[in-house]
């Protein structure tokens, strides 16, 4: 009878237990920031949820700004941008975060002008005056004397840019500043800044929203934005003085300068002959020590995912996958996060 009645506790007991992982809640983890990187990293979320069915993401999409709040305010559990945090904020943060490279995105010129279908060619100096309202006409010279072949309408230059605090707009403000004196002392750079002229769009939906819906203007957004909208993008002169088309290659040659082991850094007007100057890294950030083990374990085995089979469907989407040398720097870097 005690061996029956022992055998019976012990089934009772498998059966607690078996009840208890049935029911067990799948693993929530949240996120917020970037729309640059947004629809690499719903693929790449859409397809590990295929493997681990018990791990869901819940990414907002509320540009950069908003990513790095939300991760210092610690109401996420990672936070996505495309401007490196600077080092204040990363001394205000309630712990160390580390930026991790994700893949590597151009930041595209787009427009609309009525008859012209084709890549028009901006240089430098023709781009922040644009931008800073200074070449406010379609057919100035400036921009008529490297597109020979155009003709240009004489109408007004309606400029669009992002309303709200954005990665996008860091890259591109980046580079504005480094090739343009005016732009630097006038504007600056920054995820926001106080755009000298033009019409504001939220995030990279709304910028090309606005471009499609506002004939004679320009702006810029992520490659694969323009490119799913079927919208025309420019070719941009680089520091060497050529005009490069964004395409996958000529962004990575864009990253191939050095590194620095915290991974922030500009890669905008390369020295690259054959690199697209308006280039950056995006990253995830991620706290050093996880306060949840369960969602902390969970992320790290994405990012090891991410680095070994993500990288491979960065390319259909318009991202350029992270250089060889900076995949082993970053998974050096996943191996340091602490998740107990």
């Amino acid at each position: 009878m005690k061996t029956l009645i022992k055998i019976l506790g012990i089934f009772a007991l498998g059966l607690h237990l078996s009840a208890g992982f049935a029911g067990a809640e799948d693993v929530l983890i949240n996120g917020a920031g970037a729309t640059f990187p947004y629809p690499i990293y719903s693929k790449w979320f859409d397809e590990y949820h295929k493997l681990k069915p018990d791990l869901k993401f819940n990414y907002q999409s509320i540009g950069s700004g908003g990513g790095i709040r939300q991760i210092m305010a610690q109401t996420v559990d990672f936070g996505a941008s495309d401007s490196p945090m600077k080092d204040t904020d990363m001394e205000s943060a309630p712990g160390f975060l580390f930026h991790i490279p994700t893949v590597l995105g151009a930041v595209v010129v787009t427009y609309n002008i009525p008859a012209v279908t084709g890549n028009i060619k901006l240089t430098q100096a023709a781009l922040s005056k644009i931008f800073l309202g200074t070449i406010n006409k379609w057919n100035d010279p400036e921009i008529q004397k490297d597109n020979p072949g155009i003709s240009f309408p004489d109408q007004p230059i309606i400029v669009v840019h992002r309303s709200d605090g954005s990665g996008t707009s860091s890259i591109f403000t980046d580079f504005l500043a480094k090739v343009s004196l005016s732009w630097s002392t006038k504007v600056g750079r920054g995820t926001s800044v106080a755009w000298p002229t033009g019409l504001g769009g939220k995030g990279n939906e709304g910028v090309v929203g606005l471009i499609k819906l506002t004939p004679y203007s320009i702006g810029y957004c992520e490659l694969i934005y323009a490119q799913s909208n079927k919208l025309p993008i420019a070719d941009i002169q680089n520091k060497a003085g050529k005009f490069i088309t964004p395409s996958l290659g000529s962004v990575t040659a864009a990253a191939q300068g050095k590194i620095p082991s915290d991974f922030r850094v500009s890669i905008t007007n390369c020295d690259a002959a054959a690199g697209y100057p308006i280039s950056g890294f995006t990253w995830l950030l991620v706290y050093e020590k996880q306060k949840n083990a369960v969602k902390g374990k969970a992320l790290v085995g994405f990012l090891h995912w991410m680095l070994k089979d993500g990288q491979k469907l960065a390319g259909d989407l318009g991202y350029a996958p992270l250089p060889e040398n900076v995949n082993q720097m970053v998974e050096k870097a996943i191996m340091k996060i602490k998740v107990q």
